[in-house]
């Protein structure tokens, strides 16, 4: 492979942003001729990484590298070593140079190991085609969804008003008067349990809360006395209007008659 040294250089040394950088010990194996032996020694050098190529320079604000390693057709896999640390990028032709590196710790270690695994394009390539297999599955599920029936939300939620399913499932069915739960003639708590009396020992249910005008004007035609003009329609819905308005609503009946019994106070009538 040729590169060119000027533009290997300048992208070396440019702004673009590196992968990873850091300092290493670069193992450098010296041969001594006469006495038949070699030594290793280790040099220390700034580490660049840049896309599939790593740089290294003998300082960290030098303006050119002093070597490149270009990590395509290699593994890189830690090593046994005097030095602790150590980790070694191995390239697959017979023959070829094997770099051996030191980290100062076990976390730098295995974040180079990480960044140069995957630094290759053949690593890329693996990537892009499994992103590819998983756009294809997710096209493939999103046409199915679009292919089944669709429901519509409002019909849905009028189901969900009118299912009684979905209601709360209660021990004894109470009945519902003016809007309010009523007792049963089997006993005042639901269930069948019931309210002893401390007077006479008798099980009496509690008095029934006030009716509506519509109910309290069933028997004689008339609307109830004491009832603001606002009372005689009910203006809310209890499927579509809040609890707050509801609430209000109610409120009117309750604080009408409690003025009427405040008025039969002041007149001495109990």
């Amino acid at each position: 492979m040729k590169l060119n040294e000027r533009s290997v250089a300048h992208y070396a040394t440019c702004d673009s942003p590196a992968d990873h950088a850091g300092f290493l010990r670069k193992r450098v194996e010296r041969h001594h001729h006469h006495a038949h032996h070699h030594g290793t020694s280790y040099q220390r050098r700034w580490f660049v990484l840049k896309g599939n190529l790593l740089f290294y320079f003998e300082e960290w604000d030098s303006r050119e590298p002093v070597g490149l390693v270009v990590l395509e057709g290699c593994t890189v896999e830690l090593c046994e070593a005097a030095e602790e640390f150590a980790f070694a990028i191995r390239f697959d032709d017979a023959g070829a140079r094997a770099y051996v590196l030191v980290a100062d710790g076990q976390a730098a270690m295995e974040a180079w190991v990480k960044a140069l695994s995957r630094a290759s394009f053949d690593y890329m390539r693996l990537v892009v085609r499994e992103l590819e297999k998983q756009l294809e599955e997710a096209c493939k599920s999103l046409a199915a969804c679009c292919k089944s029936p669709r429901r519509s939300s409002s019909s849905g939620r009028k189901r969900h008003l009118s299912n009684s399913s979905l209601l709360p499932v209660q021990e004894k069915p109470t009945t519902l008067e003016n809007g309010y739960s009523t007792w049963g003639s089997g006993g005042c708590v639901p269930g069948g349990a019931t309210c002893p009396d401390h007077d006479g020992g008798q099980t009496k249910p509690p008095p029934l809360p006030p009716r509506r005008r519509s109910a309290a004007s069933s028997a004689t035609g008339s609307p109830a006395p004491g009832l603001p003009p606002a009372m005689l329609e009910s203006p809310v819905s209890p499927e579509t209007i809040p609890f707050s308005k509801l609430h209000n609503w109610y409120g009117q009946e309750i604080a009408a008659l409690r003025r009427e019994w405040q008025e039969r106070q002041k007149r001495g009538h109990p």
